[in-house]
């Protein structure tokens, strides 16, 4: 199994490899070359095994040669013994044919546990047989840094550096990441939003010196193996509602476009699904591109679901470089006008295959406490904003075909917009009910590459 960049001048890499890379040399994002298939009676016969036991059979196609099979099913074993459900993944009734997939039951209360707790344990792996340190650098809306940092905690080969952006982060979140004690693991407040997060990340990525200098090593959604973790789930999603005999729809709250493109390569594996809805707030880039064919940037206005305050969804070069035929060429050159101007236009035999394949949405803030509200009245279920904002959308997308709409994180991350729609503040599990009297420990930083790469430096662990 081999992995190639999406702006096509990287080399290709094994599993492995493009694991630890995270972006490609040439600023393009890794995909397989091939997707694996899986024959229906391979998906029908997922029913019934424990979680655990799906992953290994869904990603194992995936991972060549990288891992031996007893090794990789223990890593799987231990990526997901935290989690609080012993279904990892459950599904819940919010109406007819609507279902809901509670994907917040991991040790940060939120989707990117499924991910982050598997790639700890991958790069831990990696890392030991080789005998290599690393610098993990990531970026966050808000919740990637805290399923990061709870990853990689302690460990003895990696130091781990996460951006986010001040103020625009819900408390929670930010104490999630703040209050870690262990060495190797800094929070940096960075001055401006998410995107100027994630392109210092990229611009740390693309100066070279400094990346092999440090060891750079990126956990981002950017990085394919967070992506294949959050295919399972579709599959375990899907067969508990009947398939492969029975197709289903997903709708799932997007910002980064990593989570609904581990959705797209689940159908390309041979999953039925009919339709992906791209759930957006009320920054909604990637309704209006798809509704216009043009990707503009706006700036980004804070929202009651931050994690989705996004402009610049990397993960959709992913879906672009299909779209594109894999010309990796065209790719780099959207990439390139996005750079320079903040937009490009999306050619018509691309728009018309993405249109084909997602279905769009938005939800304003009045709309989405609305959904919080209502939601909860009807069926005792707590959403978040994000969860809410894709539940709104869903419910316009709702038809024959059963709908799984995605629940990104715990309402309790989010108390103060939760109770400002329902009149009721979501407690926080037993295992963080201490987590506003830990002592902080964060440090600002300027929306600058110099400083940042100073800091690093002077931090890592050599």
């Amino acid at each position: 199994m081999q992995y190639v960049s999406t702006r096509g001048q990287a080399p290709a890499l094994s599993f492995e490899d493009a694991m630890l890379t995270g972006l490609a040399r040439d600023g393009g994002l890794y995909v397989p070359r091939a997707v694996p298939q899986m024959a229906p009676d391979d998906i029908a016969a997922l029913a019934g095994l424990s979680y655990e036991e799906a992953a290994f059979r869904v990603m194992r196609p995936f991972i060549g040669d990288s891992f031996a099979d007893a090794e990789f099913a223990a890593i799987i074993e231990r990526a997901y013994a935290g989690f609080a459900h012993s279904v990892r993944a459950p599904l819940v009734q919010l109406g007819a044919n609507h279902f809901l997939l509670e994907l917040f039951h991991g040790p940060t209360l939120a989707f990117k546990d499924f991910a982050m707790q598997l790639i700890g344990q991958l790069f831990q792996a990696a890392l030991a047989r080789r005998g290599r340190r690393v610098t993990i650098v990531g970026a966050t809306s808000g919740d990637t840094g805290s399923a990061a940092i709870e990853a990689f905690r302690g460990l003895d080969n990696v130091d781990v550096f996460i951006l986010f952006p001040e103020g625009r982060v819900s408390e929670v979140q930010r104490r999630q990441m703040t209050t870690p004690t262990e060495a190797n693991v800094h929070a940096l407040a960075l001055a401006g939003d998410f995107d100027d997060c994630q392109a210092r990340l990229k611009d740390m990525f693309n100066d070279f010196a400094f990346r092999d200098e440090v060891g750079l090593a990126g956990v981002n959604s950017i990085n394919w193996a967070r992506v294949l973790a959050q295919v399972v789930y579709y599959f375990t999603a899907a067969v508990s509602l009947g398939a492969p005999q029975r197709a289903v729809n997903f709708t799932v709250p997007t910002g980064n476009f990593g989570d609904i493109y581990a959705g797209t390569i689940a159908r390309r594996m041979g999953l039925p699904i009919d339709r992906l809805v791209i759930a957006t707030n009320q920054n909604d880039i990637l309704h209006r591109a798809l509704a216009s064919g043009v990707y503009e940037t706006r700036g980004v206005t804070p929202s009651i679901s931050p994690s989705m305050d996004i402009q610049v969804s990397s993960n959709f070069e992913r879906a672009l470089f299909d779209a594109y035929g894999r010309d990796g060429a065209a790719v780099a050159q959207l990439m390139d006008e996005l750079r320079d101007s903040g937009r490009f236009a999306i050619s018509q035999g691309a728009l018309e295959y993405l249109r084909e394949l997602y279905a769009t949405g938005r939800a304003s803030e009045d709309e989405t406490r609305a959904t919080i509200r209502a939601t909860h009245a009807a069926t005792g279920e707590t959403l978040c904003p994000h969860s809410a904002v894709a539940v709104k959308v869903a419910q316009e997308n709702l038809g024959a075909t059963p709908m799984i709409t995605l629940a990104t994180a715990h309402p309790a991350k989010f108390p103060d917009a939760v109770e400002a729609a329902t009149g009721a503040r979501p407690p926080l599990p037993a295992h963080m009910a201490d987590l506003f009297a830990r002592p902080e420990r964060m440090t600002p930083v300027a929306n600058d590459l110099g400083a940042l790469e100073t800091l690093i430096r002077e931090r890592r662990r050599s």
